[in-house]
């Protein structure tokens, strides 16, 4: 209830909090008051001093709530010992209305099939961490070298340099549509407080992290444990014997012959693998690049089982893909958050995948996972000596003068890239090599 009458007994008395777990507290100055940072920092009054003497405003509720307001305002910018904007932003484009028009933009180019909701969720995040760090009613344009300096701390909290590498540019791209809309008048500028990790550092965190690979013999561990086989493990005094998965094992077996990554056989449509003649022509998601792959017989024969056994889909949109988990859904997914018009990523592949890697005692490395096949991939077929191939199978991006000319490679060149890595892994003159 307002306060109007003031007796001259209740003057001096602080007001008792409006609510349990309000976070300021009335100070004997007459302002409400949060200790941030071993400094008392004030967000309003709730009495005003009369000839020496607190006099309580006359709505005290009304005050705690405006002073509320104006903490949560403040608290992005406090929180990191930085002063908080002033509230009168003027006509200038706030961090707000550029993450707003910024994500709605993106949202029409998931809707024409230009963005996955995959990469949406990713800006989601980015535009979530601005408008934390920054405050909604920050001018972009009011925006300083200093701040993005800070910024740029905080994104580096909890990660590696390659993922920061991957949030400073994200936030540029938020940052970058501000100018390229004309929403200010000129582009922001971070100076260098906002730079990339230099690549120098990002070689020698890669060089202390250890190769991303699997040995030969931990992949033929991890198949036959795939296929059913009780495997000999350390520690255990008895074998692991898990039971035997023809999704897992035919998914890994694509991540070896295919480089194929999580969401690439997530994906993979039935309708795009000739299991009689042997290959797939499947572009990768990622990019949209075209790939023919040559299949491995053991390929092959583990897509007849889980296809064979491949439960029946919740969503018809599904009903073509080659996997769908027990419970009729994809195995990488996007899901609605309980935040509305927020999306996370279900990857029950992954989770899956190190739950055997532990078991079987080889996920113990750090950054080890289902697309390290991929690296294996990757650095295997690299001793067959034709990289334009192995390119084509890994679905990159060959931007030079020869790839813009380059109509087509030969079958011939495909098959030895894949039959490289077939002979790395099962041995050399193994029967029922990849024919045409």
């Amino acid at each position: 209830m307002p306060q109007s009458s003031k007796s001259r007994d209740s003057r001096n008395s602080k007001p008792n909090k409006p609510y349990e777990g309000f976070p300021l507290f009335p100070h004997a100055s007459g302002r409400w008051a949060k200790k941030i940072r071993q400094k008392t920092i004030f967000y309003g009054r709730w009495a005003n001093i009369v000839a020496g003497e607190l006099v309580p405003v006359d709505d005290i509720e009304k005050s705690a709530a405006d002073a509320k307001a104006e903490f949560d305002r403040c608290w992005p910018y406090h929180s990191q010992g930085r002063k908080a904007p002033d509230i009168d932003a003027g006509e200038g484009c706030t961090i707000k209305h550029l993450c707003n028009a910024f994500l709605t933009a993106k949202q029409g180019m998931v809707e024409t099939g230009e963005l996955t909701q995959y990469s949406f969720a990713e800006y989601q995040r980015t535009t979530d961490s601005i408008v934390a760090f920054f405050g909604g009613d920050r001018r972009v344009d009011d925006l300083r070298q200093d701040d993005f300096g800070g910024y740029r701390t905080s994104l580096a909290k909890g990660c590696g340099l390659v993922t920061l590498k991957s949030k400073v540019n994200r936030a540029r791209v938020v940052f970058k549509f501000a100018s390229d809309r004309r929403l200010i008048d000129r582009p922001v500028d971070y100076g260098d407080a906002f730079n990339r990790p230099k690549p120098m550092a990002l070689r020698k965190a890669r060089n202390e992290a250890g190769e991303k690979l699997f040995s030969r013999d931990e992949l033929r561990t991890l198949l036959d444990c795939l296929e059913g086989k009780p495997i000999a493990v350390e520690g255990h005094d008895k074998p692991v014997k898990l039971d035997a998965s023809a999704p897992m094992r035919a998914m890994v077996l694509l991540g070896l012959n295919a480089g194929f990554g999580n969401t690439d056989v997530a994906s993979l449509p039935r309708s795009v693998v000739n299991l009689d003649s042997g290959w797939l022509t499947f572009p990768r998601p990622k990019t949209g690049i075209q790939r023919r792959v040559p299949l491995w017989p053991e390929t092959v024969e583990a897509l007849r089982k889980a296809i064979a056994e491949r439960p029946a889909p919740k969503d018809d949109a599904d009903s073509d893909l080659c996997f769908i988990t027990e419970r009729g859904t994809r195995f990488v997914r996007m899901q609605k958050s309980s935040t509305e018009g927020r999306f996370v990523t279900i990857n029950a592949l992954s989770r899956r995948f190190e739950s055997v890697l532990k078991k079987l005692g080889i996920g113990d490395r750090r950054g080890v996972n289902f697309y390290t096949l991929r690296h294996v991939f990757e650095t295997e077929a690299g001793e067959c000596r034709d990289q334009v191939a192995i390119d084509s199978i890994m679905g990159h991006v060959d931007s030079s003068m020869a790839g813009q000319y380059r109509e087509r490679i030969s079958d011939d060149r495909l098959k030895a890239v894949v039959e490289t890595v077939r002979a790395w892994l099962f041995g050399a003159g193994q029967e029922g090599s990849v024919e045409a």
